[in-house]
């Protein structure tokens, strides 16, 4: 399990969120209502909330403390996933190590005339011309 997933797992009772985040019950349910945060339910249908839950609801009361409105935190949230979605799509794959091999020996054999390396030291002593 990583951890992403352990900040999901629901552990916290309404009544401890309370506490952690100063915030009334009537206000937990209310930004549940608005959609802002979506708890799990026990059996017994409780609310039980994740260390992702309880960090949106600080979140959200920060926003609304420096003077957003409801509109403005749905927004801050919505920029937040779409800032997310870009910078996922934006990542690049690790090169594989054979790759790496290749472009350090091309940078340390075959650019020996640049006056500026991505590398500092010589590393060249370990490459031979073939």
């Amino acid at each position: 399990m990583d951890l992403n997933d352990r900040r999901q797992l629901p552990l916290f009772s309404i009544g401890t969120v309370q506490k952690l985040t100063g915030l009334s019950a009537r206000q937990i349910r209310y930004y549940e209502e608005h959609e802002l945060i979506q708890p799990a339910r026990t059996a017994g249908k409780q609310r039980q909330f994740s260390f992702a839950d309880v960090e949106r609801l600080m979140l959200i009361r920060e926003w609304l403390d420096e003077g957003h409105n409801m509109a403005g935190v749905k927004r801050n949230f919505a920029e937040m996933e779409s800032r997310k979605a870009r910078n996922k799509s934006m990542t690049k794959s690790e090169p594989s190590d054979t790759e790496v091999y290749k472009w350090l020996e091309r940078e340390m054999l075959h650019n020996r005339s640049q006056t500026e390396s991505h590398f500092q030291g010589d590393l060249s002593r370990f490459y031979r011309k073939r």
